[in-house]
């Protein structure tokens, strides 16, 4: 019981931070035409996710510095893993997975910036809220 009250239950599975059961997103990250798209309440506990206008504006920082964790990491990586391999196929391998991990990596931001500010409620999760 301990693990889904974790915030890192509700980060690793998309769920709202506060009753770890319903969908924070509208849909998968990879559904481009959706991506990030939050739910305006929870379908669970009807909790509002949305504090204020803008308020994942804040999630752009978060993203910001997966981007750059994980641009560190596959460089240094790369760099011990092939040290033979060019500057530019250093670079266009870490570029080509931002690329295709920018949508992840921006619904992943939103889901941490959602649990920085929300907390779990075990009564939300039992549907007594």
């Amino acid at each position: 019981m301990a693990w889904k009250e974790s915030k890192l239950y509700s980060v690793l599975t998309f769920t709202c931070p506060v009753c770890h059961e319903g969908d924070l997103f509208v849909s998968q990250p990879y559904a481009l035409s959706t991506v990030g798209d939050v739910h305006p309440n929870c379908p669970v506990c009807g909790v509002k996710f949305e504090r204020e206008p803008g308020f994942f504006y804040g999630a752009m920082y978060v993203s910001y510095a997966l981007a750059v964790a994980l641009f560190v990491t596959v460089w240094v990586a790369l760099s011990v893993l092939a040290p033979d391999l060019s500057l530019v196929w250093q670079a266009g391998s870490v570029v080509g997975l931002l690329v295709v991990l920018s949508p992840f990596l921006y619904v992943l931001s939103k889901v941490i910036w959602a649990n920085i500010f929300f907390h779990f409620d075990p009564k939300a999760a039992k549907g007594e809220r």
